[in-house]
């Protein structure tokens, strides 16, 4: 009989079955509770893809927006618009300062991507005090529309953000994300007047480039025997090519993830990934479609062709594409991490397009990269993270990027709690600082040798016989076949678009589940975080993740494998005229008119050596002593305008003739670097105070980004001498920390 004392003691463990059956009933009682909150979320998704696709312009945008101009009311009608971004309650934005244009990708699912929330690049930018403005499009194209159409009615977009802000001196930032991207070069290559600095983010230019063991989706289209596939899709869709195949084909990429991991993520955090799940699938279910035509070029100029960094293709008026005609700083962002546009389709056609840094200031072009580590592909879009730092920093520093110099760099980021120098000059966490780069850090990431390249110059030849034999022989077939209701019928069978639907309401055999799920999350008990089922649970989860990775990785082997086989065959590349011997080159072809104009101009920057007073000699004199650093600073930026603004200016020296002065002075150092010196005396006031001011507002700058390396701290002293300041005794400190040679 029990007694007080026995009474309050604690009960002893249950014996170790006991145990384990109580745990095993608590696991699968919050399985199953999961398995139809789960199911719930899947009927969720289906309600949210019918509302979403049954609006007149679907997105994801998180900001209210006004229609500025409808694409479908231009004489060329296609179905894009541009709309303006209204900041939200708390966001100003001065419309003296350059616009943003973000535009979306159109690769199968609908836009918004780049404002899909608070930490996205338009709201980084607006975050930063610019306007903004987002070009779109409707889920159906025009009948007729090309790719050049929508080229020009992106003209005609921009021209009309530049005309709705005449106080901004400056051109509108572009951003061209993914699929964008090579759609923005392409314009910004026949109209170069209409763009300030670029933004290329994940944004394939050079198709064909890759490493060796990595990047197997480019093996794709030569496998498939090239782009007739493409045109069989077409027609199979009665002129209308399907985006939900681009989708898939993004899909399949990682299997992993689209068969296991991004259903078992919300499975086993039902409770609090609900929401977000259903974020992202409104935007990745929002399937659109292309005209046939448009995904064939696509494909035939760049995919397959790898037409644009070569040149290649031609507008219908027979202008060509010359990427080098681009007046605006070039941005690329990329990842190491980013399967579908890895680094070397980022950045290769660099290398296609110039021979050396040389080659890239006489075309008077200033290109910016950075490569992130790891984030994937759609990370570079959506990553919060992504948004704060790498799109924070070039929203807010993108006048920096404007001024620089012609060359190369590479962007970098340094926490601001770890910079040195005057770190309350930079903004937001981070210090961007754009780094001197050759083109041998480009080739350092990795490429195609000539062998690789004549493999998919025969591709792209294999492509165009294929596709001729379709048209001859089996097109007229199948267009005479394929009705419009037929080909919308199997739209709608398409496997991604039933997967949305099958879940839905309609469907008879789940009405029980809505109820049913309300009555479980009335009586939630989820699991134990330390049940051991749980955990066994996660270990099946690894195993089958590991296992369709290994079948993925086999794939790939097996499809690269097969690709340089096939392509590589000598038999073949003579064949389809592809000389077996030979370095297939896709440069694009020299310009007798460009270096003309560029003796030309040479000779207009020898005139002007001695020309300017304190502005340009301080300008040249930093730039000089720069050099020697190779590096420019956000904090080295703010600290001129720091100083500007100190000297009691009542109007700031606009950005485009602050980026004229300083190119003008970089050109004439690179020029005759002994002459550009030797003219300084010359430009400054004879006062020796005023010389003694202009020296410090020198230091000041130069100081501010952190102590000099010891090549920066000569050519300073050497700007002391020129300065007249040998009499008076300059102390300079190196980056070691050690006083450098004085001028005295």
């Amino acid at each position: 009989m029990p007694t007080a004392a026995n009474a309050t003691r604690p009960a002893a463990p249950p014996p170790p079955p006991v145990a384990a059956l109580a745990q095993a009933a608590d696991y699968v009682t919050d399985a199953a509770q999961r398995s139809v909150l789960f199911l719930d979320v899947m009927r969720r998704r289906s309600e949210q893809y019918r509302a979403h696709m049954a609006e007149t312009a679907p997105h994801v945008l998180d900001y209210a927006a006004e229609l500025v101009c409808d694409g479908r009311t231009l004489p060329r009608p296609v179905n894009y618009g541009l709309v303006r971004i209204v900041p939200p309650d708390g966001v100003t934005v001065d419309p003296a300062r350059r616009p943003f244009v973000v535009v979306d990708p159109r690769a199968g699912h609908g836009p918004g991507i780049g404002g899909f929330k608070a930490d996205s690049e338009i709201g980084v930018a607006l975050a930063a005090g610019h306007p903004c403005y987002f070009i779109g499009f409707l889920p159906d194209p025009m009948p007729g529309q090309t790719i050049e159409d929508i080229a020009r009615a992106e003209a005609v977009f921009l021209e009309t953000v530049i005309a709705r802000h005449p106080q901004a001196r400056e051109k509108p930032c572009v951003i061209g994300n993914c699929q964008a991207g090579w759609a923005v070069a392409i314009l910004a290559s026949l109209r170069p007047e209409l763009f300030g600095p670029i933004i290329l983010a994940g944004s394939p230019l050079s198709y064909w480039a890759g490493v060796t063991g990595k990047n197997p989706m480019r093996y794709s289209g030569g496998l498939l025997g090239g782009s007739w596939l493409t045109a069989l899709t077409g027609d199979l869709g009665a002129g209308i090519f399907d985006g939900a195949w681009l989708v898939q084909n993004f899909e399949n990429q990682n299997p992993a993830n689209t068969l296991w991991s991004k259903q078992y993520n919300l499975y086993s955090k039902v409770d609090t990934e609900a929401e977000r799940y259903l974020g992202f699938e409104r935007w990745w279910g929002g399937h659109v479609t292309l005209n046939a035509q448009e995904m064939q070029f696509i494909v035939d100029e760049l995919f397959v062709g790898n037409k644009l960094a070569a040149g290649e293709i031609r507008t219908s008026d027979d202008t060509a594409v010359d990427l080098r005609n681009i007046r605006s700083p070039i941005v690329v962002f990329c990842s190491k991490g980013d399967n579908i546009t890895p680094p070397q389709q980022a950045l290769d056609w660099i290398l296609d397009l110039y021979d050396s840094v040389d080659d890239i200031r006489a075309h008077g072009q200033t290109i910016v990269y950075t490569v992130h580590e790891s984030v994937g592909h759609l990370g570079i879009f959506v990553s919060a993270g992504v948004a704060r730092k790498e799109h924070g920093e070039f929203a807010s520093n993108i006048d920096m990027i404007d001024v620089l110099p012609p060359g190369l760099y590479e962007a970098t980021f340094e926490p601001r709690a770890a910079a040195t120098g005057e770190t309350d000059l930079a903004t937001g966490e981070w210090v961007m600082r754009c780094e001197a780069r050759s083109l041998d850090d480009i080739r350092a990431l990795g490429g195609n040798d000539a062998a690789d390249e004549r493999r998919f110059a025969t591709a792209a030849r294999v492509s165009e016989i294929n596709l001729a034999l379709y048209r001859a022989f089996a097109q007229p077939f199948v267009k005479a076949t394929v009705t419009p209701p037929m080909a919308e019928a199997m739209r709608k069978l398409h496997p991604l678009r039933l997967s949305y639907e099958a879940f839905g309401d309609a469907n008879p055999f789940l009405a029980w589940l809505r109820p049913t799920a309300e009555r479980v999350r009335a009586d939630r008990r989820p699991v134990a975080p330390d049940n051991p089922f749980l955990a066994l649970q996660n270990q099946m989860s690894e195993r089958i993740v590991d296992g369709l990775d290994a079948w993925r990785t086999t794939c790939e082997r097996l499809s690269e494998e097969t690709f340089r086989a096939i392509y590589g065959n000598a038999v073949l590349q003579a064949a389809v005229s592809v000389d077996p011997h030979a370095a297939a080159s896709r440069r694009p072809a020299r310009s007798l008119l460009h270096q003309a104009l560029v003796e030309r101009r040479i000779a207009e920057l020898r005139s002007e050596m001695t020309a300017g007073g304190v502005r340009e000699a301080l300008i040249r004199a930093l730039i000089y002593v720069g050099m020697a650093r190779g590096t420019a600073s956000e904090i080295g930026f703010a600290a001129i305008r720091r100083r500007y603004e100190q000297t009691g200016a009542t109007a700031p020296l606009p950005v485009d003739a602050f980026k004229a002065l300083v190119r003008t002075q970089f050109f004439l150092i690179v020029l005759d670097e002994a002459a550009a010196l030797a003219a300084i005396p010359e430009m400054l006031p004879e006062d020796a105070g005023e010389r003694r001011a202009a020296f410090a507002a020198l230091t000041e700058v130069v100081e501010a980004s952190g102590p000099l390396s010891a090549a920066a701290a000569e050519r300073l002293a050497e700007m002391a001498t020129l300065f007249g300041l040998d009499s008076e005794p300059v102390r300079l400190v190196t980056a070691a920390g050690r006083p450098a040679r004085k001028a005295s």
